[in-house]
């Protein structure tokens, strides 16, 4: 099997501007939640905050596809289906008020990036150059490989984290440490990897873009 080539993209990303469009959605979550949850312990107040803040992330989440489809001229493989997903499992939510969805929803995402990249590292194909549709400038096959493993190992130890806290901390409490945790978590498993790819002919004038162009977790 041939891996898939990558496409070129139309239009180069800018700054933070990726991360903008892959956190932006869960900071509207966490600001909406916080916004319409009630005063005190109101277990009925709390589920409707979270049917609201819900429809606001699914809001969110789509116009963030747009906005990278405008601002970047391309919607890389992970952001369209966290979106699909984000869609799916929020509506799941608000329909059946339960919010056991949404938060699950993470956990699905994790696991199938995490599985997808193990599958093709041991087949020997990089698949992670095909979700990001990036490409590091003079980053090796070798290199890639050993990039596209070792995100789906952590993509694995996310979705294991996520389900530990869903199902130990209350929804805000999962709600904040699905923005600082996780982002500081992939943030940081993000530069360390920065060694191993200069090993692997990353063009070092490129490193900055490594935090740019991190797969999506910001689900």
């Amino acid at each position: 099997m041939t891996e898939p080539a990558t496409p070129e993209p139309t239009k180069t990303k800018s700054g933070w501007l990726n991360v903008a469009i892959d956190y932006g959605p869960l900071i509207v979550f966490l600001v909406s939640f916080y916004l319409f949850r009630p005063d005190g312990e109101d277990s009925v107040g709390t589920l409707l905050a979270i049917m609201k803040s819900t429809g606001a992330f699914i809001v969110a989440a789509i116009a963030a596809l747009i906005a990278s489809k405008l601002l970047t001229g391309q919607v890389s493989k992970m952001l369209m289906l966290s979106t699909v997903l984000i869609v799916g499992f929020g509506g799941m939510t608000i329909l059946l008020r339960d919010p056991f969805y949404v938060q699950v929803k993470p956990t699905v995402l994790y696991a199938f990036f995490g599985i997808v990249l193990l599958i093709g590292w041991m087949r020997g194909q990089a698949y992670l150059r095909w979700l990001l549709e990036a490409a590091f400038e003079g980053l090796s096959q070798e290199g890639w490989l050993k990039l596209s493993r070792n995100w789906g190992f952590f993509f694995l130890f996310l979705a294991v984290l996520n389900e530990a806290l869903r199902m130990s901390v209350s929804f805000e409490t999962w709600l904040w440490a699905k923005l600082w945790v996780f982002m500081g978590l992939s943030f940081g498993f993000t530069l360390v990897q920065l060694p191993m790819l200069l090993r692997h002919g990353l063009d070092p004038e490129r490193k900055e873009g490594l935090v740019e162009e991190e797969p999506h977790t910001g689900a």
